[in-house]
Protein backbone atom coordinates (compact mmCIF):
# COMPACT_ATOMS: atom_id res chain seq x y z
CA UNK A 1 0.00 0.00 0.00
CA UNK A 2 1.50 3.19 -0.93
CA UNK A 3 1.34 5.44 2.36
CA UNK A 4 1.46 9.14 3.02
CA UNK A 5 2.87 10.69 6.34
CA UNK A 6 1.36 13.92 7.85
CA UNK A 7 3.04 15.05 11.02
CA UNK A 8 5.45 17.79 12.13
CA UNK A 9 6.99 15.73 15.03
CA UNK A 10 10.28 14.48 13.14
CA UNK A 11 10.43 11.64 15.92
CA UNK A 12 6.77 10.28 15.32
CA UNK A 13 7.40 10.29 12.07
CA UNK A 14 10.42 8.10 12.66
CA UNK A 15 8.02 5.70 14.41
CA UNK A 16 5.55 5.38 12.07
CA UNK A 17 8.29 4.71 9.18
CA UNK A 18 10.22 1.86 11.52
CA UNK A 19 6.36 0.36 11.99
CA UNK A 20 5.29 0.35 8.73
CA UNK A 21 9.45 -1.26 7.86
CA UNK A 22 7.58 -4.63 9.13
CA UNK A 23 5.42 -4.90 6.37
CA UNK A 24 7.52 -4.97 3.04
CA UNK A 25 4.85 -4.76 0.95
CA UNK A 26 3.96 -0.61 2.41
CA UNK A 27 6.01 2.03 0.99
CA UNK A 28 5.84 5.73 2.17
CA UNK A 29 5.65 7.93 -0.73
CA UNK A 30 5.78 11.41 0.82
CA UNK A 31 5.60 12.83 4.36
CA UNK A 32 4.28 16.63 5.11
CA UNK A 33 4.98 18.34 7.94
CA UNK A 34 1.60 19.94 8.30
CA UNK A 35 -2.04 19.89 7.25
CA UNK A 36 -1.82 22.55 4.09
CA UNK A 37 1.10 20.68 2.97
CA UNK A 38 -0.65 17.49 3.08
CA UNK A 39 -3.93 18.87 0.90
CA UNK A 40 -0.94 20.44 -1.33
CA UNK A 41 1.13 17.02 -1.66
CA UNK A 42 -2.44 14.70 -1.97
CA UNK A 43 -3.55 16.63 -4.81
CA UNK A 44 -0.58 16.13 -7.01
CA UNK A 45 -0.39 12.80 -5.71
CA UNK A 46 -2.68 11.08 -3.51
CA UNK A 47 -1.65 7.96 -1.73
CA UNK A 48 -3.70 4.71 -0.64
CA UNK A 49 -3.80 6.10 2.44
CA UNK A 50 -3.15 8.90 4.85
CA UNK A 51 -1.75 8.70 8.11
CA UNK A 52 -2.58 12.22 9.59
CA UNK A 53 -1.59 14.19 12.81
CA UNK A 54 -4.07 16.13 14.51
CA UNK A 55 -2.06 18.51 16.34
CA UNK A 56 0.07 21.17 13.81
CA UNK A 57 1.17 24.49 12.48
CA UNK A 58 -0.79 26.19 10.18
CA UNK A 59 -3.52 24.00 9.53
CA UNK A 60 -4.86 21.26 11.85
CA UNK A 61 -5.45 17.34 10.82
CA UNK A 62 -8.89 18.06 11.30
CA UNK A 63 -9.06 21.03 8.73
CA UNK A 64 -6.93 19.03 6.16
CA UNK A 65 -9.17 15.75 6.42
CA UNK A 66 -11.82 18.15 5.21
CA UNK A 67 -10.01 19.62 2.33
CA UNK A 68 -8.63 16.11 1.33
CA UNK A 69 -12.16 14.26 1.52
CA UNK A 70 -13.96 17.33 -0.38
CA UNK A 71 -11.07 17.34 -2.74
CA UNK A 72 -8.93 14.58 -3.48
CA UNK A 73 -10.28 11.68 -1.18
CA UNK A 74 -8.66 9.04 0.02
CA UNK A 75 -8.08 6.54 3.39
CA UNK A 76 -7.56 8.51 6.06
CA UNK A 77 -6.20 6.96 9.43
CA UNK A 78 -5.57 9.65 12.56
CA UNK A 79 -2.74 8.74 14.19
CA UNK A 80 -2.01 10.61 17.79
CA UNK A 81 -0.16 10.31 21.04
CA UNK A 82 -2.95 12.10 23.19
CA UNK A 83 -6.56 10.15 22.72
CA UNK A 84 -7.89 11.84 26.11
CA UNK A 85 -6.98 15.28 24.85
CA UNK A 86 -8.16 15.15 21.50
CA UNK A 87 -11.16 13.07 21.76
CA UNK A 88 -13.30 15.48 20.24
CA UNK A 89 -10.99 16.42 17.56
CA UNK A 90 -10.77 12.64 16.34
CA UNK A 91 -14.60 12.65 16.17
CA UNK A 92 -14.45 15.55 13.95
CA UNK A 93 -11.88 14.39 12.05
CA UNK A 94 -14.35 11.08 11.73
CA UNK A 95 -17.68 13.12 10.51
CA UNK A 96 -15.61 14.63 7.36
CA UNK A 97 -14.77 11.22 6.70
CA UNK A 98 -11.35 9.59 8.25
CA UNK A 99 -11.60 6.02 8.57
CA UNK A 100 -10.68 5.05 11.92
CA UNK A 101 -7.98 6.23 14.56
CA UNK A 102 -4.86 4.90 16.11
CA UNK A 103 -2.10 5.70 18.70
CA UNK A 104 1.45 6.84 17.56
CA UNK A 105 3.91 3.58 17.79
CA UNK A 106 5.78 4.09 20.82
CA UNK A 107 9.50 4.28 20.19
CA UNK A 108 12.21 2.38 22.01
CA UNK A 109 11.66 -0.44 25.25
CA UNK A 110 9.18 -3.63 24.60
CA UNK A 111 9.10 -5.62 21.31
CA UNK A 112 9.07 -2.56 18.36
CA UNK A 113 6.62 -5.18 16.26
CA UNK A 114 4.49 -5.60 19.14
CA UNK A 115 4.23 -2.09 19.29
CA UNK A 116 3.57 -1.56 16.02
CA UNK A 117 0.90 -4.06 15.80
CA UNK A 118 -2.29 -2.08 16.25
CA UNK A 119 -1.34 0.25 13.11
CA UNK A 120 -0.29 -2.61 11.22
CA UNK A 121 -3.50 -4.40 11.94
CA UNK A 122 -5.71 -1.12 11.07
CA UNK A 123 -3.57 -0.91 7.66
CA UNK A 124 -4.75 -4.25 6.66
CA UNK A 125 -8.47 -3.77 7.34
CA UNK A 126 -8.23 -0.45 5.35
CA UNK A 127 -6.49 -2.31 2.60
CA UNK A 128 -9.41 -5.19 2.30
CA UNK A 129 -11.48 -2.32 2.93
CA UNK A 130 -10.58 0.11 -0.29
CA UNK A 131 -9.72 -3.53 -2.20
CA UNK A 132 -13.80 -4.45 -1.80
CA UNK A 133 -13.03 -7.70 -0.50
CA UNK A 134 -15.43 -7.57 1.89
CA UNK A 135 -17.96 -8.79 0.10
CA UNK A 136 -20.17 -11.78 0.94
CA UNK A 137 -23.11 -13.27 0.16
CA UNK A 138 -24.78 -14.67 3.43
CA UNK A 139 -28.03 -16.66 3.90
CA UNK A 140 -31.22 -15.44 5.39
CA UNK A 141 -31.96 -16.70 8.98
CA UNK A 142 -35.06 -17.78 10.01
CA UNK A 143 -37.51 -15.52 11.36
CA UNK A 144 -38.66 -15.07 14.93
CA UNK A 145 -40.70 -12.03 15.09
CA UNK A 146 -44.21 -11.89 16.85
CA UNK A 147 -46.16 -9.20 15.40
CA UNK A 148 -47.96 -9.17 18.71
CA UNK A 149 -44.74 -7.44 20.75
CA UNK A 150 -44.58 -3.96 21.11
CA UNK A 151 -41.23 -3.28 21.58
CA UNK A 152 -39.44 -0.94 18.96
CA UNK A 153 -35.67 -0.77 17.80
CA UNK A 154 -34.21 1.72 15.57
CA UNK A 155 -30.54 -0.20 14.70
CA UNK A 156 -28.24 2.07 12.95
CA UNK A 157 -24.95 1.38 11.18
CA UNK A 158 -22.06 3.86 10.41
CA UNK A 159 -18.61 4.22 10.00
CA UNK A 160 -17.01 7.45 7.95
CA UNK A 161 -18.30 10.40 8.01
CA UNK A 162 -20.33 8.71 11.07
CA UNK A 163 -20.09 10.98 14.22
CA UNK A 164 -20.94 13.55 12.79
CA UNK A 165 -24.37 11.96 11.27
CA UNK A 166 -25.06 10.63 14.34
CA UNK A 167 -24.87 13.61 16.16
CA UNK A 168 -27.32 14.90 13.31
CA UNK A 169 -29.97 12.23 13.80
CA UNK A 170 -29.73 12.20 17.37
CA UNK A 171 -30.32 16.07 17.73
CA UNK A 172 -33.48 15.54 15.52
CA UNK A 173 -35.35 12.66 18.28
CA UNK A 174 -36.66 13.81 21.54
CA UNK A 175 -35.62 12.57 24.90
CA UNK A 176 -38.87 10.76 25.19
CA UNK A 177 -38.33 8.70 21.85
CA UNK A 178 -40.62 5.65 21.92
CA UNK A 179 -38.27 3.38 20.50
CA UNK A 180 -34.77 1.70 21.76
CA UNK A 181 -31.66 2.80 19.92
CA UNK A 182 -28.40 0.56 19.00
CA UNK A 183 -25.60 2.15 17.18
CA UNK A 184 -22.61 -0.07 15.51
CA UNK A 185 -19.96 2.88 14.73
CA UNK A 186 -16.89 1.92 13.03
CA UNK A 187 -14.35 3.10 16.28
CA UNK A 188 -11.58 1.61 18.33
CA UNK A 189 -12.95 0.80 21.67
CA UNK A 190 -10.12 2.93 23.68
CA UNK A 191 -12.58 5.56 21.84
CA UNK A 192 -15.45 4.02 22.17
CA UNK A 193 -17.01 5.53 26.21
CA UNK A 194 -15.67 9.27 24.86
CA UNK A 195 -17.76 9.27 21.37
CA UNK A 196 -20.70 7.91 23.83
CA UNK A 197 -20.10 11.34 26.40
CA UNK A 198 -19.99 13.43 23.00
CA UNK A 199 -23.32 12.27 21.64
CA UNK A 200 -25.17 12.44 24.75
CA UNK A 201 -23.49 15.98 25.17
CA UNK A 202 -24.47 16.90 21.93
CA UNK A 203 -27.60 15.20 21.48
CA UNK A 204 -29.41 15.49 24.98
CA UNK A 205 -30.21 11.88 24.62
CA UNK A 206 -29.04 9.34 27.10
CA UNK A 207 -26.16 7.70 25.57
CA UNK A 208 -24.09 5.47 26.87
CA UNK A 209 -22.11 2.02 25.60
CA UNK A 210 -23.81 -1.37 25.37
CA UNK A 211 -23.39 -3.92 28.19
CA UNK A 212 -23.33 -7.68 28.10
CA UNK A 213 -26.62 -9.40 28.63
CA UNK A 214 -28.50 -5.99 28.95
CA UNK A 215 -31.61 -5.31 26.37
CA UNK A 216 -32.59 -2.62 24.10
CA UNK A 217 -34.62 0.13 25.97
CA UNK A 218 -36.63 2.47 24.72
CA UNK A 219 -34.96 6.70 25.80
CA UNK A 220 -31.71 4.65 25.79
CA UNK A 221 -29.34 4.90 23.08
CA UNK A 222 -26.84 2.18 23.17
CA UNK A 223 -23.48 2.50 21.51
CA UNK A 224 -21.58 -0.83 20.86
CA UNK A 225 -18.24 -0.31 23.28
CA UNK A 226 -15.83 -3.44 22.31
CA UNK A 227 -13.68 -4.30 19.43
CA UNK A 228 -16.17 -7.69 19.51
CA UNK A 229 -18.95 -8.16 17.40
CA UNK A 230 -21.97 -7.12 19.10
CA UNK A 231 -25.41 -9.35 18.75
CA UNK A 232 -29.11 -9.66 19.87
CA UNK A 233 -29.75 -13.00 20.84
CA UNK A 234 -32.83 -14.84 20.87
CA UNK A 235 -34.11 -13.89 24.36
CA UNK A 236 -33.44 -10.37 23.58
CA UNK A 237 -30.42 -9.13 25.19
CA UNK A 238 -27.34 -8.27 23.91
CA UNK A 239 -24.33 -9.90 23.93
CA UNK A 240 -20.53 -9.38 22.45
CA UNK A 241 -18.54 -12.22 20.59
CA UNK A 242 -15.48 -12.89 18.98
CA UNK A 243 -17.60 -14.26 15.97
CA UNK A 244 -17.06 -14.02 13.44
CA UNK A 245 -13.05 -13.49 13.08
CA UNK A 246 -13.14 -12.70 9.51
CA UNK A 247 -15.37 -9.63 9.71
CA UNK A 248 -12.64 -6.94 8.84
CA UNK A 249 -14.39 -4.49 11.07
CA UNK A 250 -14.88 -4.98 14.94
CA UNK A 251 -17.25 -4.11 15.32
CA UNK A 252 -19.56 -5.23 12.65
CA UNK A 253 -22.94 -3.83 11.18
CA UNK A 254 -23.56 -6.59 9.23
CA UNK A 255 -23.69 -8.68 12.02
CA UNK A 256 -25.45 -6.63 14.75
CA UNK A 257 -28.11 -6.34 11.31
CA UNK A 258 -28.37 -10.04 10.65
CA UNK A 259 -29.10 -10.49 14.13
CA UNK A 260 -31.57 -8.24 14.48
CA UNK A 261 -33.65 -9.74 11.59
CA UNK A 262 -32.57 -13.34 13.26
CA UNK A 263 -34.12 -12.44 16.58
CA UNK A 264 -35.49 -9.36 17.47
CA UNK A 265 -39.38 -9.94 18.04
CA UNK A 266 -40.99 -6.66 17.89
CA UNK A 267 -41.23 -3.80 15.44
CA UNK A 268 -37.39 -2.14 14.16
CA UNK A 269 -35.91 0.12 11.47
CA UNK A 270 -32.62 -0.42 10.16
CA UNK A 271 -30.68 2.45 9.28
CA UNK A 272 -27.54 3.10 7.43
CA UNK A 273 -25.19 5.96 6.85
CA UNK A 274 -22.12 7.28 5.65
CA UNK A 275 -19.18 5.01 5.30
CA UNK A 276 -16.85 3.37 3.08
CA UNK A 277 -16.89 0.35 1.96
CA UNK A 278 -20.07 -2.69 1.98
CA UNK A 279 -20.58 -2.86 5.80
CA UNK A 280 -24.13 -3.15 7.00
CA UNK A 281 -25.46 -3.43 3.06
CA UNK A 282 -26.07 -7.23 3.55
CA UNK A 283 -27.68 -7.28 6.94
CA UNK A 284 -29.72 -4.04 5.62
CA UNK A 285 -30.41 -6.23 3.42
CA UNK A 286 -32.09 -9.40 5.44
CA UNK A 287 -33.88 -6.97 7.79
CA UNK A 288 -35.61 -5.93 4.84
CA UNK A 289 -36.66 -9.59 3.97
CA UNK A 290 -37.56 -9.74 7.31
CA UNK A 291 -40.55 -7.33 6.47
CA UNK A 292 -38.59 -4.20 8.29
CA UNK A 293 -38.15 -0.82 7.23
CA UNK A 294 -34.60 -0.21 5.78
CA UNK A 295 -33.31 3.11 5.18
CA UNK A 296 -30.10 4.47 3.77
CA UNK A 297 -28.50 7.42 3.83
CA UNK A 298 -28.52 9.69 0.35
CA UNK A 299 -25.26 10.45 -1.65
CA UNK A 300 -25.77 14.28 -1.35
CA UNK A 301 -25.25 14.38 2.72
CA UNK A 302 -22.98 11.18 3.01
CA UNK A 303 -19.61 11.86 4.01
CA UNK A 304 -18.38 8.87 2.35
CA UNK A 305 -21.01 7.23 -0.50
CA UNK A 306 -19.79 3.59 0.17
CA UNK A 307 -22.14 1.70 2.18
CA UNK A 308 -25.24 3.38 2.09
CA UNK A 309 -24.17 2.96 -1.85
CA UNK A 310 -23.49 -0.82 -1.49
CA UNK A 311 -26.89 -1.28 0.24
CA UNK A 312 -28.50 0.40 -2.32
CA UNK A 313 -27.53 -1.51 -5.41
CA UNK A 314 -28.62 -4.49 -3.63
CA UNK A 315 -32.17 -3.41 -3.04
CA UNK A 316 -31.53 -3.23 1.00
CA UNK A 317 -32.84 0.18 1.28
CA UNK A 318 -36.80 0.74 1.37
CA UNK A 319 -36.39 4.77 0.77
CA UNK A 320 -33.21 6.23 0.36
CA UNK A 321 -33.04 9.70 2.04
CA UNK A 322 -30.90 12.89 3.17
CA UNK A 323 -29.61 12.53 6.87
CA UNK A 324 -31.82 15.60 7.82
CA UNK A 325 -34.85 13.76 7.24
CA UNK A 326 -34.04 10.57 8.63
CA UNK A 327 -35.34 11.49 11.82
CA UNK A 328 -38.23 13.43 10.54
CA UNK A 329 -38.73 10.15 9.22
CA UNK A 330 -38.46 8.06 12.70
CA UNK A 331 -40.32 10.21 14.45
CA UNK A 332 -43.78 9.16 12.01
CA UNK A 333 -43.08 5.37 12.35
CA UNK A 334 -42.95 5.56 16.27
CA UNK A 335 -44.51 8.26 17.42
CA UNK A 336 -44.54 9.61 20.86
Amino acid sequence: MKIAIVNDMPMAVEALRRALAFEPAHEVVWVAGNGAEAVQRCAEYTPDLILMDLIMPLMDGVEATRRIMAETPCAIVIVTVDREQNVHRVFEAMGYGALDVVDTPAIGGGNPQEAAAPLLRKIMNIGWLIGDHSNRVRSAPSSHRHSSSRQHLVAIGSSAGGPAALEVLLKGLPRDFSAAIVLVQHVDQVFAAGMAEWLASASGLDVRLAQEGEPPRSGTVLLAGTNHHIRLLKNGTLAYTAEPVNEIYRPSIDVFFESVASYWSGDAVGVLLTGMGRDGAQGLKLMRQQGYLTIAQDQQSSAVYGMPKAAAAIHAAVEVRPLDKIAPRLLEIFPK
